[in-house]
C-alpha cells in the first residue's frame, strides 16, 4: 500500500466526537487488525488531511509536514494491533502519534512551533459547520473574529494554549479527545481553553471583540 498523497490543500475533514458505540472508523481498525490492508488504506484516506493540517499548524513547513504525516501513518500501521476502542474517535489516536513525532522533532532541532496563518486562511479550515464552538462568551469571541485575524492572534498564544485551540477548534476534537492527546485531564483542558479564548479576546482588534 502506497502512503503517497497529494497535499494541494487540506480537505474539510474533521475528527468526529466520541460516540457511545464504536464508529465505522473503528470497524476499519478492527478489520486492519485482522490483516485487511485495504481497511488501513481507508483509514489513511479518512484521516490523512486531518493529521497533515495538525502537523502543518505546529511546524509551519509543508515538506516537513508531509514527511511527518507519512511517518505518522507508518507508525500507526506498525502499531495497529495495540490500539483499542476507548470511547474516542480513532482520529485522536493518529493525532497523538503525530504530536509525539512533532515533539521529537522540536527536541532534536529546537524548531520553533508556529501557526501558519496564510496556509490555513487560504484553505478555510478554521471555522466549519462540523465544529461547534462552546456556548457563551467564548462563542462570541470566536464567531466575531475573521479567520486571518484570529489565526494571527493564535500565533501569539503560549504553546499549550495554542495547541488546545488548534485541537479543539481547528481539528474539531472533543474535550475528552483533546485531553487524551495533550495527556491532561478534561478539567485542565477546559480551564486551558477558557484562558486561551480569554487571551484571544484581549489580542483581537477592538472591532472584532
Amino acid at each position: 500500500m502506497s502512503l503517497q498523497v497529494a497535499f494541494d490543500g487540506p480537505a474539510p475533514l474533521r475528527v468526529s466526537p466520541a460516540r457511545e458505540a464504536p464508529s465505522p472508523a473503528w470497524e476499519l481498525v478492527h478489520a486492519a487488525q485482522a490483516g485487511d490492508t485495504a481497511a488501513f488504506g481507508q483509514l489513511y484516506d479518512r484521516y490523512v488531511h486531518v493529521v497533515y493540517r495538525y502537523v502543518l499548524l505546529r511546524l509551519g513547513d509543508r515538506d516537513l509536514a508531509e514527511d511527518v504525516t507519512s511517518e505518522t501513518f507508518l507508525r500507526a500501521l506498525r502499531r495497529i494491533t495495540s490500539v483499542s476502542y476507548q470511547g474516542r474517535d480513532v482520529g485522536a489516536w493518529f493525532i497523538t502519534i503525530a504530536r509525539n513525532l512533532v515533539l521529537d522533532h522540536v527536541k532534536s532541532s529546537r524548531f520553533r512551533l508556529e501557526v501558519v496563518t496564510d496556509e490555513v486562511a487560504e484553505s478555510g479550515t478554521f471555522a466549519g459547520p462540523s465544529v461547534a464552538p462552546p456556548a457563551g462568551p467564548e462563542q462570541q469571541v470566536l464567531s466575531r473574529a475573521t479567520n486571518s485575524e484570529l489565526l494571527r492572534c493564535i500565533a501569539e498564544l503560549g504553546q499549550d494554549q495554542r495547541e488546545c485551540i488548534v485541537l479543539r477548534f481547528m481539528q474539531g476534537l472533543s474535550v475528552a479527545e483533546t485531553a487524551a492527546v495533550m495527556r491532561r485531564n478534561e478539567g485542565a483542558v477546559k480551564a486551558l481553553q477558557h484562558r486561551a479564548v480569554r487571551r484571544l479576546a484581549q489580542l483581537l482588534p477592538t472591532g472584532l471583540r
